[in-house]
C-alpha cells in the first residue's frame, strides 16, 4: 500500500477578506474531490487572507497510480488562476 499527501503554500489573488479565501479554498478543493477522490484540507495559514496551505492525501496498491494523481493534481491547482503555487511539499509512504 502506498500513502502520500501533497501540501500546496498558495499565494492568492485578490482576497482581501477571509471571506473571499473560503470561496476560492472551497472551489479548489472541490474541484480536487471530485476530479480525482482525494482528502483535501486547509491546513495552515487559515487566518491570512492572500496565503493557504492546502493538503491532498492519497492512498492506493499503485506507486505510479499516486504519482500520476499528485502530477494531475498539481496541474490543476496551476490552471485554476486564482492562486500561484509558492511552494510544494511531496511525501510518498
Amino acid at each position: 500500500m502506498v500513502v502520500a499527501s501533497q501540501t500546496w503554500e498558495l499565494s492568492l489573488h485578490g482576497c482581501a477578506s477571509l471571506k473571499q479565501k473560503r470561496s476560492v479554498i472551497r472551489s479548489l478543493r472541490d474541484r480536487l474531490r471530485s476530479k480525482f477522490n482525494v482528502s483535501v484540507a486547509e491546513t495552515g495559514l487559515q487566518d491570512v487572507h492572500a496565503r493557504a496551505l492546502l493538503t491532498i492525501a492519497v492512498v492506493s496498491s499503485d506507486g505510479r497510480l499516486v504519482q500520476s494523481v499528485l502530477d494531475k493534481a498539481d496541474r490543476l491547482v496551476e490552471e485554476h488562476g486564482v492562486a500561484t503555487i509558492v511552494r510544494v511539499d511531496r511525501e510518498v509512504y
